[in-house]
């Protein structure tokens, strides 16, 4: 069944599939001393600058667990926002693996600021009181919203004022960077953050994500963390040699642009639909919008896709580099044939 649930549900791009077979041709050294990590290596240079350093690793939260752990001591907190993946979809793994605390913090539309930050990072020098080591961002957002450079070096340069570090939760960079038109060094190394996930698997690939270390001096023990943390793959090659593909041309930018606008055409099509509420703005590749319940119970019968709160009704739609028009078109006509009937039965009167 296609649908609109998440990125994750989306096939390997055939020219990644290309990549692995070509990867699986004879022996490679192990634990990432193949020429496929080491041209990831350079590839992640050209991305992201020349001090840049590179840790392929199986998911993305053994990208976050790791990385934040690294940027930590065992008395640290991380301020994040409250819907942060982070806080809500890692099972604790923050806490409980890296034994972080977290202090979620709410936003009207998933993006931290210098101001918040202001009024939750506090207690510094006080031994009662986890002590604030980082700031977590994610971009895009839950809500599918972007941080510009300029937004992200606000929030930098706070947080470096107060001693602290800036991670990113880039699952969706690439997607991010398509819809600002701008290279990935400029709203990341550029704008002060020091570490942060890059996001494979919701743009193309089979598995893999990759934590990158900005700033070196802001980790200690990368490597030893990624093994205790059973993120490290034996055989990396397999990993890497498809972040290769995603990023030795322009594979990612193409993923990405072509997600966003089936985001965009979705949300097109449904606007026009008398009923349908579009709940945040539109600009990566997820449309967030309110329906009547019964409607969305219909609808789920013939495609996927997740409730995002409950008690409004509003759900989530996912577009990914797989999604066709077709897909799009199919889907805004089934929820405008599904409104219609529920307009005639007087559901939402």
């Amino acid at each position: 069944m296609r649908g609109f649930a998440s990125d994750n549900n989306a096939s390997v791009h055939p020219e990644v599939m290309a990549a692995l077979a070509a990867a699986n041709e004879g022996h490679q050294p192990a634990y990432g001393e193949d020429v496929h990590t080491a041209r990831l290596g350079e590839l992640i240079k050209d991305h992201f600058g020349e001090h840049a350093e590179v840790y392929p690793v199986f998911n993305g939260s053994g990208a976050n667990v790791v990385g934040l752990q690294a940027m930590c001591d065992r008395w640290s907190a991380v301020v994040c926002p409250e819907t942060a993946h982070i806080n809500v979809d890692e099972c604790g793994a923050p806490e409980k693996v890296a034994g972080l605390k977290l202090i979620p913090v709410p936003t009207p539309d998933g993006k931290l600021t210098p101001d918040l930050l202001d009024r939750h990072a506090w207690g510094f020098g006080d031994h009662h009181h986890a002590q604030p080591r980082v700031v977590s961002l994610t971009q895009s957002t839950e809500f599918g919203t972007l941080y510009t450079a300029e937004e992200i070096a606000a929030i930098a340069t706070a947080a470096h004022e107060r001693g602290m570090l800036v991670h990113v939760d880039g699952a969706r960079l690439a997607n991010a960077a398509a819809a600002l038109g701008r290279p990935l060094r400029t709203f990341t190394t550029d704008a002060g953050v020091d570490v942060l996930s890059f996001g494979g698997t919701k743009n193309g690939l089979m598995l893999g994500e990759a934590i990158v270390v900005l700033d070196p001096g802001a980790v200690r023990g990368v490597e030893y963390l990624r093994k205790a943390a059973l993120q490290l793959a034996s055989k990396m090659r397999f990993v890497s040699a498809q972040l290769v593909a995603l990023l030795e041309g322009d594979l990612w930018l193409r993923n990405a642009r072509h997600a966003n606008a089936m985001a965009a055409r979705l949300a097109t099509a449904v606007t026009a639909v008398p009923g349908v509420e579009i709940t945040r703005p539109v600009q990566a590749n997820a449309v967030f919008a309110r329906l009547p319940r019964e409607v969305t119970a219909r609808l789920r019968t013939r495609f996927r896709f997740h409730t995002w709160d409950e008690r409004t009704g509003e759900v989530r739609w996912m577009c990914s580099f797989d999604t066709t028009e077709t897909d799009v078109d199919t889907f805004a006509a089934a929820i405008a044939e599904e409104m219609t009937r529920a307009d005639a039965a007087g559901v939402g009167r």
